[in-house]
């Protein structure tokens, strides 16, 4: 995307109303993420001080009082057996759910761009050896191979930050793959090849000519691999080797949950709600990003809701 097409690009997502409000929604569950100190101490409540008072022992730790104990000093209850407060909990784990999905997906791109440029800008042998390496990453079933390493680290290390190392590390090779078919085609137009013959080399070519045309592309890949780490970081969680406590995270807190939907359903309903929720905005806005990115794509959703339009006239 170039600077002259940031208009038309701006103007083509405002006319795409889900879109919009897919990233209203996104804006705003930033916001609270960001705002996750201040809203808890608004509230009075942390994310990890146990509140054996407000739990009922003598039913297995069931939260006292109706709605799972919620109050004005617990405005989404408590967790049961700890009684440890749920909206500190689940807004501090879209601070860790979030940031997990966001540096995981900077590392997908950075590696995958890198290695798609040096395969697509390569000599054959590089290329090849480049391929086929990224094959083998996209070959590799991403959740055995994160859980065999996240696994085997020993403790100590942040874990937020090491579930965002091993999911970027691990799954960049559909990046590399699209960001190497596009530098093919592009590494063929007449002012890469002018730039070449006028004596530019490699790294300057890739920096002046190939990155401007390449971020369409990969805005549009990186808009979308966000809501797909959010789950893999849960999925993660859930199987008891990603983020632990008493760090929250909302796959943490879904693994906790399991064996209270019967009992106290509010324990597992807000992590998943909040889940299901930053996904489905988060795809929404990508496939917006997509369309607005892709002038004919937007063109041809222009032309299907003005038939729509007529139709129903």
């Amino acid at each position: 995307m170039t600077a002259g097409s940031d208009g038309g690009f701006w103007r083509r997502l405002r006319g795409q109303r889900a879109a919009l409000a897919a990233g209203a929604v996104v804006v705003l569950l930033v916001l609270v993420a960001l705002a996750a100190p201040l809203l808890t101490a608004v509230e009075g409540q942390d994310p990890t001080t146990y509140h054996p008072d407000l739990i009922d022992s003598a039913r297995g730790g069931v939260p006292v009082g109706s709605f799972g104990g919620m109050s004005g000093e617990h405005w989404l209850g408590v967790e049961p057996q700890t009684g440890r407060d749920l909206f500190a909990r689940l807004v501090h784990g879209a601070r860790v759910s979030l940031g997990v999905a966001l540096a995981a997906t900077v590392v997908q791109v950075l590696i995958g761009v890198v290695v798609g440029i040096a395969a697509g800008c390569g000599g054959r042998m590089l290329d090849q050896l480049l391929s086929r390496a990224t094959d083998v990453i996209v070959a590799l079933p991403l959740m055995i191979l994160a859980l065999a390493l996240l696994a085997i680290v020993p403790a100590g290390f942040p874990r937020p930050v090491l579930v965002a190392l091993v999911i970027g590390l691990v799954a960049w090779g559909n990046v590399a793959k699209i960001v190497r078919a596009q530098t093919v085609t592009l590494k063929e137009l007449d002012h890469v090849a002018a730039a070449r013959l006028s004596g530019w080399g490699s790294l300057q070519i890739a920096r002046r000519e190939l990155l401007p045309a390449l971020a369409a592309p990969v805005i549009t890949y990186a808009a979308l691999l966000v809501p797909v780490n959010i789950t893999v970081e849960a999925a993660l969680s859930f199987l008891g080797v990603g983020v632990k406590p008493p760090t929250a995270s909302w796959g943490q807190m879904l693994t906790s949950a399991d064996v209270w939907y019967q009992a106290a359903p509010q324990y597992l309903l807000y992590p998943a709600g909040a889940l299901f929720v930053t996904v489905l905005a988060l795809t929404v806005l990508g496939d917006g990003v997509r369309t607005a990115l892709d002038p004919r794509a937007a063109s041809r959703l222009s032309v299907g809701t003005g038939r729509r339009r007529e139709a129903r006239a």
